[in-house]
């Protein structure tokens, strides 16, 4: 089941990216945090005291709870646009 809106949006060309080793299907320059969550991706780290799973929470960077690694350089998820290639490691992001 796709979360994405069928044609009311214009939106950039379809890409591949590798989350954790998966290829994921994206559209380039929407944000990591949107289309990890339409693809399903919900938990996006470990919380450091109790270990429970974080993930997409404010989608505006104030939060930090969706912190990820994206060509080995820890970002935001919400505030990287997606591209052609992205490699994207979650949990891996300390």
């Amino acid at each position: 089941m796709s979360l994405r809106i069928a044609n009311q949006v214009r939106r950039g060309p379809a890409v591949t990216l590798s989350v954790d080793g998966q290829a994921v299907e994206a559209f380039a320059g929407e944000s990591l945090a949107a289309a990890l969550w339409a693809a399903g991706r919900r938990a996006l780290r470990q919380s450091p005291r109790a270990g429970t799973p974080r993930g997409v929470f404010c989608m505006m960077g104030a939060c930090q709870e969706c912190l990820v690694r994206v060509d080995g350089q820890r970002a935001l998820a919400c505030q990287v646009a997606v591209y052609a290639d992205m490699r994207v490691e979650t949990g891996a992001a300390t």
